[in-house]
């Protein structure tokens, strides 16, 4: 079944850019584009799309309330396509419930990977800003990192799928990287999200460097 997204920005031209990208995927439908986040939430109500791509600043609502408001539901996961490399923007996305962040500039490739991240429940951060923004979170947000603990102490293995997940890799590298499967690697994001009470990947990784887990060492 293909992957059904609704795209929420502002500009014609970059919803028209994103829907031929997209559209040019043999797994991906796009059933609608909208100007402005009040759009976007009547779209994804009639529509129910597994992935929302949603521009940060549009008229009547922008994305970061878009997103607070469809926090909490299995369904659409969210990413995050703007222009604004602003750390204020990503660390608010992130942790109302985005599952991804890209920058405009980011290749078409990059998009259609993000989607389909998305659509099985992982995430994608553009590389350019992965390390940098979860750094500054945890310079930003400690009280926060302070207040969460884990429900039950993370094992030795999980610890180290953490740390690789904080620095921005994937699932396939993390697995390349500790000799262990794919599904290993998912089995174990899957306990320590969990245990941390977390949404999504991006907040393990946020939790990672704010408790200074993803800076220190073995």
């Amino acid at each position: 079944m293909a992957i059904s997204v609704v795209i929420a920005d502002d500009q014609d031209m970059v919803r028209a850019g994103f829907r031929m990208i997209l559209e040019s995927q043999p797994d991906i439908e796009v059933l609608a584009d909208v100007v402005d986040g009040e759009a976007a939430l009547l779209a994804v109500e009639e529509h129910r799309p597994d992935v929302l791509l949603l521009d940060i600043r549009m008229p009547r609502l922008d994305g970061l309330e878009v997103t607070r408001r469809l926090s909490g539901r299995e369904t659409p996961h969210i990413v995050i396509v703007t222009t604004f490399d602003l750390d204020e923007y990503v660390h608010a996305a992130l942790h109302g419930g985005a599952s991804g962040f890209l920058l405009k500039d980011a290749s078409p490739a990059m998009l259609v990977e993000a989607v389909r991240a998305a659509a099985v429940g992982d995430s994608l951060v553009s590389p350019a800003i992965t390390v940098r923004l979860l750094r500054e979170m945890a310079t930003r947000a400690p009280a926060a990192a302070a207040a969460r603990r884990p429900a039950e102490p993370l094992t030795e293995r999980e610890v180290d799928v953490v740390r690789c997940l904080a620095r921005g890799m994937t699932n396939a590298e993390i697995a390349a990287q500790l000799y262990v499967s794919l599904s290993t690697v998912k089995t174990h994001l899957a306990n320590v999200q969990t245990k941390l009470g977390a949404r999504n990947r991006v907040e393990i990784a946020a939790w990672a460097w704010e408790s200074g887990l993803a800076a220190s060492t073995k």
